[in-house]
């Protein structure tokens, strides 16, 4: 029996020219990614790692929002800040979230609960495969 599987997303990146600056499709949105001068990019946007950082980020403060919304809770404002580091032996990311609005302490935890359990989070955790096919 063949496994159904939904697209969640589709992004197409293009390299042509431009030493490190990649065109991205991602839906019908356009963005750029780009390496930092110091080893030979442009800079003219975020690197790869930090599009999955921004990912990350977007994933965390939207589901925090919904959350918020759902049960009615007074959130003003939330700011994730995320930090990619390498290690000698592993690679991790710390993120702090900063909520701003009248919520109870129980309310906070609850929500420090809810953004370990985000979809982009999950996915992270738990990694994911990728299948390649390199074509010409």
């Amino acid at each position: 029996m063949a496994e159904h599987r939904m697209i969640v997303a589709r992004a197409q990146g293009e390299i042509a020219e431009a030493r490190y600056r990649v065109e991205i499709k991602a839906g019908s949105h356009a963005l750029v990614a780009d390496e930092p001068q110091r080893i030979g990019g442009g800079d003219a946007g975020p690197s790869p790692y930090g599009l999955l950082l921004a990912g990350l980020a977007a994933c965390t403060a939207i589901t925090l929002r919904m959350y918020c919304d759902r049960k009615e809770w007074p959130l003003v404002r939330a700011v994730v800040d995320l930090r990619f580091t390498h290690g000698e032996s592993d690679s991790r990311i710390d993120r702090v979230i900063t909520l701003e609005g009248d919520l109870t302490h129980e309310q906070r935890a609850r929500l420090a609960e809810v953004a370990e359990r985000t979809p982009v989070t999950l996915t992270l955790k738990s990694g994911v495969a990728i299948e390649t096919d390199v074509r010409h």
